[in-house]
């Protein structure tokens, strides 16, 4: 967890220094206090999955960016696990491991989510063109996208643009387990 937390700050900080951010702007950007910001760039917080999507979002790239440890080299085909680190802290309510990690060429994070029961996790929009495939393998699930609520069973699936509020919900005394495919748009490529 230390090397992931020191990846997150050194991410983050490089991000930010990248785009020419304070922490002010970073923070209206992300939606996440100028406070937690320093924090996680110090290594001295390590944040929930809600706020690593916000940042996430507010900086306009993949989940996954947050995840790869540097040292980890590229993974040969075919990939039969992972080399991205399961992000969940003690006691919270959603466990992202991500399976194929952010791929540029093909524009795509998948993961594993995990809810608990009660569950309930609000996404701001992605940038446009974001879409997300949401395949329930277990449980139920509630998915508000923009406002419209839809009841998703195990092997039940919904495709929605991203670019919305959306958020999941686990209604249920049951765990609740999905694959979440994000789909970025690849910058250059024809529509």
């Amino acid at each position: 967890m230390q090397q992931l937390n020191q990846h997150l700050a050194h991410t983050l900080k490089w991000l930010r220094t990248e785009r020419q951010w304070s922490l002010s702007q970073a923070a209206q950007h992300t939606g996440v206090s100028k406070a937690m910001l320093g924090q996680i760039e110090r290594g001295e917080s390590s944040p929930t999955v809600a706020t690593l999507w916000k940042i996430a979002t507010g900086f306009n790239v993949a989940f996954s960016v947050f995840l790869a440890l540097p040292e980890t080299p590229a993974p040969a085909l075919p990939q039969r696990n992972s080399t991205c680190a399961m992000f969940s802290q003690d006691q919270a309510d959603m466990c992202v491991t991500p399976l194929f990690p952010y791929d540029a060429r093909l524009g795509f994070d998948l993961f594993v989510i995990d809810f608990a029961p009660g569950a309930l996790s609000e996404s701001s929009p992605h940038e446009a063109g974001v879409i997300e495939h949401v395949i329930v393998l277990e449980g139920e699930l509630e998915l508000v996208v923009n406002g419209h609520g839809y009841h998703l069973n195990a092997s039940e699936a919904l495709r929605f643009q991203a670019d919305v509020p959306h958020g999941y919900h686990n209604r249920t005394s049951q765990r609740v387990r999905i694959h979440d495919l994000i789909h970025y748009p690849v910058p250059g490529a024809v529509s």
